[in-house]
């Protein structure tokens, strides 16, 4: 991922050296003694940029390399600064003045330019100083230490002991929570035994720390003498791939591994698979980086074995998926610890058999472990951290605080970050710049997804390419953290996607710890974590310290602050003049932010994001369209009823996310960067406006609302008007890019909107209102459409065969109602109560998700053998049903080959709990034994 502009790893030298290139142009027209400077920086640089990505992957670099890579990342940040101040400068149009004063001004800008080409000049040489005199001070030490290092006899690195092999001795005895999914895990490799004969597999996935190698040794143990040939193996980041196999060749033939012949992986994994051939064996393969890996290890194992058995841990879920999928196998989720049996292990590691802990300390015990959140390495390593320290309350609470605020250097500790480690380390250097990011957020936020790609995009973490948008790219380095583990989803969308995210409290230790470390984000109001000395702050997270306020230190230099983060409600807003190289504003909940403090932001002219959330915010400065960099505006939770006319001048607007009822000026048709709007109440804008909107060309994803919100717009003929030219938009930007549109309200003017449009290249369409009392029959048309969701009043055959039909829909939302007239339908006026069936000649054939909605109604609903052939998740709403009240949960779900996961919402009432019991006893019966969730609506 070359094309980042900004990383952990090196800072803005990616971005430097584009913006170097520029200034080569005849653009800014800088005198000649110059092109050879910027030359010189340039071939520097990109050497710097080389050695700062390979020193990114060491994880333990000498100290002087250390302070050198520091010493060149701030120096970039600077340089941008100033190459940014200098282009600031000289890049504006030179419009011809109209009138006297004008004039004057365009004289006095005339000089200023001038006078900055000559300070560029001066500065570029500046510039070659510092990279001249950094280069000779890091060469001119580097050649000490090596003198000195010829004198030292024991030159030798201390060695951590990877924790993973510590955990492969520990005794079953001192093991706490273990026994209970140590038997999960043989039942299901238990099942069918007995008429077995392929090579059974199964995967146990978690995070870092949660014991999957310990869980992994433990069922080892138990069933190892079960087995003629058997292995256990733990595989490291940077692998030897032959010294895997070879090891695998010396366990299953007990040899020796010196007697293992070295040979090709050809020549290894023919030698395995032909000594396993006719054997049945156990192997353990532990800790799997990637599939890459797998896909290669796999191959040694006989798939037709006597009922062999292949256990692997891994992180990441992919990994998992294709362990699962290589064999007959199945996954298994590492669950936290609860809390007594975190009690248990706390007590079990840090007191006596007979010692129970002091009531005094009970109190701070349950806060720590409750912020350990089941995670046994956090407690072992917490538990670790107070054995050799005094019992008391003062003691312990310095301890409870220091928790989620940066990890504390103390030997009991490394093993933990030895862990978290291993993780970090494996990402590519873009993928590290993103997780850092995250300490940003507070400990226990609830981060959306959205936002926080948005953040990453403005930074310049992400940077599109020829293939795909730079949200797009956002996207898949999110799902890539989603499964590594290393993010936790909190909520997901009815589709599955997944809403927002929250950190671990202990990975938020780790990657605190590395931000700091490297000047990438500076905390302040955060408790138990004090502010180093005068610097330069680059990221700023104002959070709320233990009096509930948030004061900026004096001690920082906040003129080149490039990301304001604010996360508390009272806090004495500073000027934003103190703020001038922002790319990334966001003021949180600031309860005190009003209109008038945003008077001055037009004078940040490298501002790429504002996020507002404050009600008090009635209305945008005119200058905010000055922010000619301004590519994310988010101003969903204000009371802003009008955007400025010059909010048309924002060219590189990329994402424009506004509250309902807001009306937009004439003119956007200049805004041809926008690819996301969010959202356009119809009625509100003028035709004129309507009609440009058909002219975003880049526009990809339309939110609308076809609602009238005041009397004297009900108006026959405008309504009409609005409905064809709106609809006229919508299908013209369908033949452009516009690939996701969601209508929220406006059921009165829902039939002439979709008489008047055929969206026809849609991948998403989401209609949160009823279309009537059947699927429009163009819907049949979209043959893109991969996510829909519509409300019907009823749902017949025909509608299930035109949905069938969409050959490459993936997600399914279907609802029913609620319209007053069909809910007395209900009560059995109406109601047709014959099955809705669904079979095979249906189609449905690249279905994944289907989320059924009655609650309004029984749920006559049933799936026929062959129906929806790839369906892996199904969720069901539903009142109540006359089969599940006779204690049967007959739906012919047993005829879903693929369903992973099925999903009950039921009406609360006298007979949620039978429903549930019937819903568990059908999940139990189906062939893949579906993870099932039952919730009472």
């Amino acid at each position: 991922m070359e094309a980042v502009l900004v990383s952990a790893a090196t800072g803005a030298l990616r971005s430097v050296l584009e913006k170097l290139a520029t200034l080569l142009a005849d653009k800014y027209k800088c005198y000649k003694g110059v092109h050879g400077e910027i030359q010189f920086l340039t071939d520097e640089l990109a050497a710097m940029h080389a050695f700062l990505l390979k020193m990114s992957e060491e994880e333990e670099p000498d100290e002087q390399d250390k302070e050198w890579v520091n010493a060149v990342r701030e120096l970039s940040y600077d340089m941008e600064d100033s190459i940014d101040d200098f282009m600031q400068g000289v890049g504006d149009n030179d419009n011809k003045p109209d009138g006297f004063l004008e004039k004057i001004k365009h004289s006095l800008r005339k000089l200023g330019k001038m006078k900055s080409r000559q300070q560029i000049g001066n500065e570029i040489q500046d510039l070659k100083k510092q990279i001249i005199e950094v280069g000779k001070r890091n060469q001119r030490y580097k050649t000490r230490h090596a003198v000195l290092g010829t004198i030292n006899f024991s030159n030798t690195k201390n060695v951590v002991v990877d924790p993973r092999a510590l955990a492969i001795f520990e005794h079953g005895s001192k093991l706490v929570g273990i026994d209970e999914p140590k038997a999960e895990i043989i039942k299901l490799l238990a099942e069918g035994e007995s008429k077995q004969e392929q090579t059974k597999s199964l995967s146990i996935i978690g995070p870092g720390g949660m014991g999957k190698t310990t869980l992994a040794n433990q069922v080892y143990r138990d069933l190892k003498a079960k087995f003629e040939c058997r292995a256990f193996l733990s595989i490291s980041r940077n692998l030897d791939i032959i010294n895997i196999l070879r090891t695998i060749l010396s366990e299953v033939t007990s040899k020796g591994y010196p007697d293992t012949e070295a040979g090709s992986i050809q020549q290894l994994i023919n030698k395995i698979t032909d000594f396993l051939a006719d054997k049945r064996y156990f192997v353990v393969v532990d800790d799997i980086w990637d599939v890459v890996t797998w896909d290669i290890i796999k191959l040694a194992f006989p798939m037709t074995s006597l009922g062999s058995i292949i256990i692997t841990t891994t992180r990441k879920n992919d990994v998992a998926e294709s362990c699962r999928s290589s064999f007959s196998g199945a996954i298994y989720g590492i669950r936290p610890l609860n809390m007594v049996l975190s009690r248990q292990l706390f007590h079990r590691r840090l007191f006596k058999s007979n010692e129970d802990c002091p009531s005094h300390l009970e109190r701070l015990a349950y806060q720590m472990l409750r912020k350990c959140d089941g995670l046994p390495l956090a407690i072992i390593a917490i538990s670790g951290l107070l054995a050799n320290r005094e019992r008391t309350e003062d003691t312990w609470n310095a301890v409870e605080k220091s928790i989620g605020r940066a990890l504390e250097r103390n030997p009991t500790i490394e093993g933990m970050i030895k862990i978290l480690s291993l993780s970090y380390f494996d990402l590519p250097p873009h993928l590290k710049t993103c997780l850092l990011y995250l300490s940003i957020f507070p400990e226990d936020a609830i981060i959306q997804t959205k936002n926080l790609i948005w953040r990453w995009i403005a930074e310049g973490f992400v940077h599109k390419d020829g293939k795909h948008t730079a949200f797009e790219l956002g996207e898949r380095y999110f799902n890539e953290l989603i499964n590594r583990n290393l993010i936790q989803v909190a909520h997901t969308n009815r589709f599955g996607k997944v809403k927002s995210c929250r950190v671990h409290d202990t990975i938020l230790d780790f990657i605190i710890s590395k931000s700091i470390e490297e000047n990438f984000v500076s905390l302040v109001g955060v408790p138990s974590l004090t502010v180093g000395t005068q610097r330069k702050v680059r990221r700023l997270s104002l959070q709320v310290d233990d009096q509930g306020k948030s004061v900026i230190p004096t001690c920082l230099v906040l003129s080149h602050v490039r990301s304001l983060n604010v996360f508390v409600q009272s806090f004495e807003i500073p000027s934003l003049d103190e703020f001038r190289r922002l790319r990334v504003l966001d003021f949180g909940g600031c309860m005190k932010l009003e209109n008038h403090h945003l008077s001055n932001i037009g004078r940040l002219f490298q501002l790429r994001c504002l996020i507002l959330r404050n009600r008090e915010i009635t209305e945008l400065p005119e200058v905010i369209g000055h922010l000619c960099c301004l590519e994310v505006l988010d101003i969903r939770r204000t009371n802003v009823k009008e955007l400025p006319a010059t909010v048309v001048n924002l060219g590189k607007l990329v994402c424009l996310l506004m509250p309902d009822c807001v009306k937009i000026p004439d003119g956007i048709a200049k805004m041809q960067a926008l690819e996301v709007f969010n959202w356009v109440t119809v009625f509100k804008q003028t035709s004129n406006l309507l009609h440009e909107l058909g002219q975003l060309k880049n526009l990809r994803e339309l939110v609308i609302s076809l609602c009238i919100y005041s009397s004297h717009d009900d108006d026959t003929i405008r309504t009409l008007e609005v409905i064809k030219v709106i609809a006229s938009a919508v299908q013209t930007l369908s033949r452009q890019n516009l690939r996701s549109l969601t209508i929220n309200d406006g059921r009165n003017f829902m039939q002439e909107f979709l008489c008047s449009s055929t969206p026809l290249s849609l991948q998403s369409l989401k209609i949160n209102v009823s279309v009537g009392s059947r699927v429009p029959n163009w819907v049949g048309s979209l043959v893109n459409l991969q996510r829909l969701c519509l409300q019907l009043n009823e749902v017949g055959h025909d509608d299930i065969c035109i949905l069938g039909a969409l050959p490459a829909l993936v997600d399914l939302i279907l609802k029913r109602g609620p319209d007053g007239l069909h809910r007395i339908s209900y009560y059995g006026l109406r109601f047709n109560h014959s099955k809705l069936r669904i079979s095979g000649d249906v189609g449905f054939r690249c279905l994944r998700q289907f989320y059924f909605d009655a609650y309004y109604y029984p749920l006559h609903l049933m799936f026929e053998v062959g129906s929806m052939p790839r369906l892996d998740k199904l969720t069901m709403a539903f009142r109540l049903d006359r089969d599940i009240e006779d204690g049967v949960f007959n739906f012919g779900i047993e005829n879903l080959p693929n369903l992973l996961i099925l999903t009950c919402i039921i009406a609360s009432g006298h007979m949620y709990k039978a429903a549930k019991a019937a819903a568990e006893r059908t999940a139990k019966t189906h062939p893949n034994k579906p993870t099932l969730f039952c919730y009472s609506s």
